[in-house]
This record gives C-alpha cells, structure tokens and sequence, in this order.
C-alpha cells in the first residue's frame, strides 16, 4: 500500500500556477493545472466563494466564469489530500494573486501564504496509512509552541525558506 500520495507536493498554498479552465459547474469551475496534467489531482475554483458577495446578481456572477479552454493564472488557495484524488482549490481573485492570505491554526490572525509572506504550511502525517492534512500557520506561533528546550528548531521554524541556500554563504 502507497501510504503517500507525493506529486501533489509539488504544489503549496500561495504558490502561483497556470490552469486551463475544463468546463463550468453550477459554483464555479473545474480547471487543470499547468504541468500537473497527469498527477491525478482534482482542481477546481469556487466562484461562488470567491466573488458571490462582490456581485449583485447571479448573471454578474456568471459573466465572471472565465470560459472554457481559457488559461487563466491562480493561486493555489488550499490542498486537501484526505483522500484520493487529491483535490486543489485555487482563487483566480486578484487581491489573492497579489498576496494571498490564510486564518492561522493555531491564532487564528490571518498569515500571507504568499513567497515573502509570514505563513508556514505543516503537512501532518501518520505512520498508519495514507492521507494527510495541511495546516497553516505563522512562523512566530509555530515557534512559541515548540517546547523552549528545543532553542534550534524554535529558530529553524523562524527561518523556513528564507536562507538560500544555494549561495556561497550558505
């Protein structure tokens, strides 16, 4: 038994992608993602959730479905992988493609999801089989909750992603 999906960790909420629009759904609209074609993932965005309360009319609400066979650009707004297929909801709102951001798990204040943002994504796990669950969260309430004994990875989740390491500094 595969206990991991894995092609779908390629993808992190606030990650911008591209996606060719499938068809068109009563709440929104079913889209593929550029270069996961063949991953198996369900996409999707919720135009309801998105744009209902900026519209007065459900006519409005639909001249804003992009229409089928067009690409559009996204953000990857949240993974869910419970269960097979792994589903993705993207947001195609443009205060969300400039800097997307997330309620905190453990606070509960909104994190930036977006590269150079505050927010860190922790994929839970279990040895007992397959399925997993992302959590968000900020750097600081990750850090505040690592027990204070362990000062090297209270400052590791303060510096996730942040140190290119790559240069010569390392």
């Amino acid at each position: 038994m595969d206990r991991f999906e894995a092609k779908s960790f390629a993808l992190m909420p606030g990650q911008r992608v591209e996606a060719e629009v499938l068809s068109h759904h009563p709440w929104g609209v079913l889209v593929e993602i550029a270069g996961h074609e063949d991953d198996g993932l369900s996409a999707s965005i919720d135009m309801i959730e998105l744009f209902s309360s900026r519209t007065s009319s459900h006519e409005e609400l639909l001249a804003l479905f992009p229409p089928v066979g067009s690409r559009v650009d996204a953000v990857v707004q949240r993974i869910t992988r419970w269960h097979p297929p792994v589903s993705v909801r993207l947001s195609i709102r443009a205060s969300d493609l400039e800097a997307l951001t997330w309620p905190c798990d453990f606070c509960g204040e909104r994190t930036t999801l977006s590269p150079g943002g505050d927010a860190l994504v922790l994929d839970a796990r279990s040895n007992n089989g397959p399925g997993s669950c992302g959590i968000v969260v900020h750097r600081r309430c990750l850090a505040q909750r690592i027990r204070p004994g362990n000062a090297g990875e209270r400052a590791r989740a303060l510096t996730i992603g942040e140190r290119d390491w790559d240069s010569p500094l390392g």
